[in-house]
Parts: C-alpha cells; structure tokens; sequence
C-alpha cells in the first residue's frame, strides 16, 4: 500500500470546504487518502456521494480559537497531516459588524494553526503543506484598471486586513522553511448553492440561486432593475472552478512559487451585476426576474465597490490554474440544472 497522504481541512462544514473535501477523495494525485475535517459545528462525513475510501474520514467539532483543540488536530488516529486546507474564517459583512471576533477567527487562530504545523511538521521531519483560501478582500484604495501579481494590497475592510495578516505570515514561515504554503486569493464564487452567507459578496449568488428557486432575493445595489448601479463590475468564478484549482493548487512544486510570496490570485472573469441578472433572464425567463427585490444597503455596496473588479490571469495560469469560459451563462445554466436535478 501507498504512503497514506493525510489531509487536515478546516472550516469544513461550509459551502466550499465540503465541496473540496469531497473532491481529495476523489482525486487520483492524492491515493490512500485519511481526511480530517473539522468546524465548529461537526461537518458532514462526505461518504455516500461517489467518492473513495469513506472510512478515511474523521470529522471532529473543534473551536480553532483555543489552541488546545487545534493541538488535538495533531494527534488523532490519522496521525500529523501532510497537508493542511486552512479554510475556517468569518465572513466580510460578519467579521465588519463583530471586528474582535473577526480577528479572532480570521487571523488569530491561523496563526496558532501555522505555530502547531510548524512544531508537529519538525516533530514528523517534514515541512506540511499549508493551503490558505485568502480573499480580493484584501485590496481597497485607489487601484489600477487590472490587478497584477505585483499591486500592493491595501484592504478597507476588516476581513481583507485579517486575510492579508494571514498572507503574510504563511510568506514568512515558507521562506523560513517552516511550512510550504499555497495561498490563493479567490475570485467571488458564484453561484453558490445553499442558505445566503454573511458575506457582503452573497447577493452576487442570491440573486441567481433564490429567482430559479422560486423565491425572493434582495439586490443590495440600485432601486430598480434600471439602476446605474448594476453596471458595477465584479470579479467571479464558478464553484466547479475554483475547487478545480484549490485542488491543483495542492500539487504545484513548491520550487515553482518565487521566493518572496505564495499568493496566486486565482483565475477568475469580469461581469457587471446587470450581466447577471441578463444571464438569470436568458436561462431562467423574464417572469423569474420579477423575484429580485432592489435594497440599498450602504455597507454592502461601499465593501463590494472597494473590491477590485479586473485581474491579470497570466501568472495563475501559467502554474496550471485554470479559467472558467463563456461568461455567466453557462454558469446559470449548469447551478438550473442542478436545481431542477434537486441538487442545489
């Protein structure tokens, strides 16, 4: 039998961590596979949907804000993970409205999770890999026409700020040796299956999920559907992709990152608000868009207006990332059919 790659994913019981939980066990690069999923609320064991060795899983309820229950993370059956998902956080709207716990949450215990890889990968006598899900959060100001690997981040939110003080340590504690980390800086996920999140982002999947469900959605931007402010642009992936490339991301050689940062702003595409709701109607039909209520939320739009809206692709996609094709529409009509499939 193979070396057992043991996986640590954290935040697993959300929307994008499940989904990559499911896809390692599923993945031909990473055999005889033991996951350790953790969340503060016990995540869900992923067996059960056509994915491999269902009996390599743990799934532990853990506070990550108490250093011991991450210390415990260390030492269950499975042995010290060869790779962690840092995955867990507060979102945008939900760390805005509650600073301290977002920091918390989003920075604080980070870095008590990168301290513990460190002991336990020099412990082991190896270097874990370190896999952080960062955020465009992290960019606010005055900011060029199109992102670069080389545009100073500068966050006007507190999310952004815990994300980039995360960026920066997983940097350091690579250069030191101390942990190989991947950080990717992930695009707007859209369209997001399940209940709305505490994201200032959440209205970009609301108002496609709720409209093809049959239900409500509000659109914290504009007054109407003729609102100059749905002319706003916003950067976006699909859920298929962005998993696509949390995964890949776990495969990359580390001699293939330069030496003073891991960041990869993954591959993402450009859409307006009114783009959406155009894609919504070309897939969905006219009667649906009768479903998007029109709010105006000051917080919400001045979060999302600071957000940066263009990125240049290139050096994501010359480590093997990949970008979604085709716009919204195709991404409206694959989340329909999952939920006339009764899926989503």
């Amino acid at each position: 039998m193979s070396t057992p790659n043991v996986v640590l994913v954290t935040g697993a019981g959300g929307f994008l961590a499940s989904l990559v939980a499911r896809a390692l066990l599923e993945d031909g690069e990473t055999p005889n596979i033991s996951l350790i999923l953790t969340d503060v609320i016990e995540p869900k064991n992923p067996a059960g949907h056509g994915t491999n060795n269902p009996q390599h899983v743990l799934t532990i309820k853990a506070d990550l804000t108490d250093p011991k229950e991450i210390d415990a993370l260390f030492n269950t059956s499975f042995g010290i993970p060869d790779t962690i998902y840092c995955m867990h956080g507060i979102m945008s709207q939900g760390s805005e409205h509650n600073f301290d716990l977002g920091l918390k949450v989003n920075a604080d215990s980070v870095r008590d999770l990168l301290q513990a890889s460190r002991r336990y990968g020099t412990q082991s006598g190896r270097v874990i890999k370190f896999i952080f899900t960062s955020s465009c959060a992290v960019y606010g100001g005055p900011l060029p026409h199109v992102i670069k690997p080389e545009t100073i981040a500068t966050p006007e939110g507190a999310y952004g700020l815990a994300k980039l003080s995360s960026e920066l340590y997983i940097n350091e504690f690579s250069r030191r040796g101390l942990v190989d980390g991947r950080i990717l800086r992930l695009p707007t996920i859209v369209v997001r299956p399940g209940p709305p999140a505490a994201a200032a982002s959440s209205f970009l999947s609301g108002i496609i999920r709720e409209p093809l469900k049959g239900v409500e959605a509000i659109c914290p931007m504009g007054s109407d559907i003729s609102s100059p402010e749905l002319d706003l642009p916003v950067w976006l992936s699909s859920p298929q992709t962005v998993v696509h490339n949390l995964i890949h991301a776990k495969h990359i050689p580390s001699s293939a990152f330069p030496k003073h940062t891991r960041v990869v702003c993954a591959p993402g595409f450009t859409v307006t608000i009114r783009d959406e709701i155009e894609a919504l109607r070309q897939i969905g039909g006219e009667e649906v868009l009768k479903l998007i209520k029109f709010e105006n939320d000051p917080t919400a739009k001045r979060l999302v207006d600071s957000w940066p809206q263009r990125f240049d692709n290139t050096y994501a996609l010359s480590l093997g990332f990949t970008v979604d094709e085709g716009g919204m529409v195709p991404i409206v009509e694959r989340f329909k059919k999952d939920v006339d499939a009764g899926i989503a």
